[in-house]
């Protein structure tokens, strides 16, 4: 039964996060802050060289939406390719955990941009130019 404004999704992923923790030699790391609220939201990529995202992992400081948002997303990672990855958004997080009351839709926000460090992070350490990420994001964001 859910718990006051949290969804009964929410509150599993807040009471039994899946993912949490780091990965030693991931190829993408992003960190994200929100200094409003003091969460803070690290995510670890494994991406092969199909592009496919075989692990991921997360580590946050912060409430209990926060750290849903993270184990949800997670979630939603494995086994995608990067450009699903960054189709991601935190409307579809959001929707996978049931529901997010208003004031902490920001830290589904704070997931997405957290993947999207870690992607950018991930094309440096592969040479390429981190902006990729943005432009990628772009191009799905239009045909959206």
């Amino acid at each position: 039964m859910a718990k006051g404004p949290y969804s009964d999704k929410v509150m599993d992923h807040f009471m039994n996060p899946r993912n949490m923790g780091e990965i030693t030699d991931a190829n993408g790391i992003g960190e994200v802050g929100n200094p409003a609220c003091g969460d803070v939201m690290k995510i670890f990529l494994k991406i092969n060289d199909d592009q496919i995202c075989e692990d991921v992992k997360f580590k946050t400081f912060g409430c209990g939406a926060a750290i849903a948002s993270s184990s949800m997303a997670t979630e939603l990672m494995i086994g995608k390719r990067v450009d699903e990855l960054l189709a991601l958004t935190n409307q579809a997080i959001v929707d996978a955990l049931d529901g997010l009351p208003p004031a902490k839709i920001h830290c589904s926000v704070m997931a997405e941009e957290a993947i999207e460090e870690a992607l950018k992070n991930y094309f440096k350490s592969k040479g390429q130019d981190p902006a990729v990420v943005d432009e990628m994001k772009a191009k799905i964001k239009k045909e959206n």
